[in-house]
């Protein structure tokens, strides 16, 4: 059978996902009555509380008697990583751009990987049936990206189509007639061109993706470069270097066909496959036959730019509402994590209680938080903080850049634009966008960024969208102001209580509601000053048996700000930590006793000296 590998990129929200729905629902992969959930390749729970694809997954459809392997890849930056290596597993792509938004920082990121690979894109112009559509116009400025990448000229002749994947239909133009998705079906056929493999008979693929199934043990995806594959056949990986690791034999090969993945028998080269029976090898490593003696080319990955601490909660609840608390099950669990996501790196500290990870960006490491929190793990976080370097040539200190595009009411420009400036953002460029809209491209840098899409949500009224991406490391851009306001921390254990939480509503905003079980050097709320304040959140109102004239004052509170955990995270300044459990998430003091504290800050004071 013939096969096209191909994969489908675009920005995160541009709908990749229902693309793929609707393919599959078209080629007869479902029946008619199947019942099948929204967004069926968004699997994870996390992925449809959120919206967005995390993970990359594969499915297979049959068209005309050829199968045409898709992957559906994130949208977001913070996921790159799992981007760059699918790339490099198929023949073309179909860039997915929003008939309105039109191309944003992540259509750049992926279509530029796609360019320097080789690739010929087909563009599909999706979501037409919008009331703000442009879709001609988006067309334009998807051909100057083009240029502005480099692409030569057999890739600047791009076959585009127009879409609306919710209604199900492609055509080759907006006047054509709106019937199904045969027009992008067919010109995969034409345009992707059948997988390149070697004339080598010797088995080898390189892996892309690595998952853990309960029952298989590590299984390993990739794409077959040369040979043929069975269950049962004896082969050895070999990493970058084209040293073994380890020989073992296949004990099972797996296939996708539609959303399943099934077991066959047999497999050719150009097949996506996923291989199960090997216990060392991971992403980036070959596959091969024992006679093969040298690895495959493997896809460089970006570095991470952002790092946090990781480490194991000994706050006075720890332990009440999950299972995995120890050092050696977070270590664990963060060492897996590690193997199967290139764009994560984990490294021991000093303590043995503290990991560093390194990741792309907030929403990688607060994805990574939510999913161990939810599997029953405890554990405490610190701030986010940037990963430096150094220029070679000057010695010179470099720092994270990101490229921001903001589209917004026009009313708002002026705030987001002081906003920006304020966290050493450059504004690049400004134009309007249409409906009463403006386009501001910003560099800025990553650490000036951390926490503020809350805030810019408040500035702009929830209508105002930002995207970012790793733009380069730049010079360092000095210091940018933090949070203003000190921390409430509560003086003693126990249970809150509303009439002593009253009785400190001037002193600013709370966090938790009464009747919740607070500790020492807890952070209960915000100060409406500059430092921080011990208070007592456990006093009740004396009981005596003398009544006042006046009725008694019923306690009315004001509603508590409630975090979510990005928020907890980019709220925290250094000496706080996030407490997570798999039911609730604090702040607190890193040092719970007020004298450690002290001793702390004076000691930071006079390194600082020095």
């Amino acid at each position: 059978m013939d096969i096209r590998n191909v994969a489908i990129i675009a920005h995160v929200d541009h709908g990749k996902t229902t693309l793929v729905d609707c393919l599959l629902k078209q080629s007869g992969t479902f029946r008619e009555n199947q019942q099948v959930a929204e967004r069926a390749m968004d699997s994870n729970d996390l992925e449809r509380e959120r919206g967005i694809t995390i993970l990359a997954k594969a499915t297979s459809v049959v068209w005309k008697g050829t199968r045409i392997n898709i992957v559906d890849t994130p949208g977001h930056a913070d996921f790159g990583g799992e981007v760059e290596r699918i790339l490099s597993m198929v023949d073309g792509v179909v860039l997915l751009v929003d008939a309105a938004e039109g191309p944003l920082p992540q259509t750049k990121f992926v279509l530029g990987k796609a360019l320097r690979l080789g690739l010929r894109p087909i563009v599909l112009i999706n979501k037409v049936d919008r009331s703000d559509a442009r879709a001609h116009q988006v067309h334009d400025e998807v051909f100057d990206l083009f240029a502005a990448l480099d692409a030569n000229d057999t890739q600047l002749d791009f076959p585009t189509l127009f879409a609306s994947a919710r209604q199900g239909w492609a055509a080759t133009s907006l006047e054509a007639e709106h019937k199904d998705m045969e027009p992008l079906f067919d010109l995969i056929l034409r345009h992707v061109p059948a997988p390149k493999v070697d004339a080598e008979p010797a088995f080898r693929m390189l892996v892309t993706t690595l998952e853990s199934d309960p029952f298989l043990g590590r299984i390993l995806t990739g794409r077959i470069q040369s040979g043929v594959i069975r269950p049962n056949t004896m082969l050895k990986a070999l990493d970058g270097k084209g040293e073994k690791i380890e020989e073992t034999r296949v004990t099972k090969l797996l296939a996708f066909r539609g959303l399943e993945r099934q077991s066959i028998e047999q497999a050719e080269a150009g097949d996506i496959v996923a291989v199960a029976g090997f216990k060392t090898a991971t992403v980036a490593d070959t596959l091969g036959d024992l006679t093969v003696e040298t690895a495959l080319p493997a896809q460089p990955v970006d570095p991470p730019t952002l790092a946090m601490n990781f480490m194991v909660n000994d706050s006075p609840l720890a332990g009440r509402e999950g299972d995995k608390v120890t050092t050696r099950m977070i270590r664990a669990r963060l060492m897996r994590e590690a193997e199967g996501n290139v764009a994560i790196r984990v490294r021991d500290t000093e303590n043995a209680d503290t990991y560093e990870v390194a990741g792309r960006g907030e929403l990688q490491l607060g994805v990574l938080i939510e999913t161990m929190r939810r599997e029953g793990f405890e554990l405490a976080v610190g701030r986010p903080r940037v990963l430096y370097q150094t220029d070679q040539a000057t010695g010179q200190r470099l720092e994270p850049i990101e490229e921001v595009v903001i589209d917004v009411d026009d009313a708002y420009t002026g705030t987001v634009v002081e906003q920006i400036s304020l966290r050493k953002g450059e504004l690049q460029d400004m134009r309007p966008s249409g409906a009463g809209k403006t386009r501001l491209v910003f560099y800025a840098p990553s650490r000036g960024l951390i926490g503020y899409h809350g805030e810019f949500l408040t500035d702009t009224r929830g209508t105002g969208v930002m995207n970012r991406i790793f733009h380069e490391y730049g010079p360092f851009r000095g210091p940018i102001a933090g949070r203003r306001n000190g921390a409430l921390i509560a003086n003693a254990e126990g249970i809150s209580v509303a009439y002593a939480m009253w009785n400190l509503e001037e002193r600013g905003p709370m966090f938790i509601d009464p009747g919740v079980s607070v500790y020492e050097g807890m952070v209960i709320g915000e100060h409406s000053r500059g430092n921080d304040l011990e208070v007592n959140v456990l006093k009740g109102k004396q009981l005596t048996n003398i009544r006042a004239a006046g009725k008694d004052e019923a306690v009315r509170l004001t509603p508590p700000r409630k975090m979510s955990l990005e928020q907890a995270i980019a709220y925290i300044e250094e000496d706080e930590l996030v407490e997570i459990t798999p039911k609730s998430i604090r702040l607190r003091k890193r040092f719970l006793n007020p004298e450690d504290r002290k001793r702390a800050r004076k000691q930071a004071q006079a390194a600082a000296a020095e």
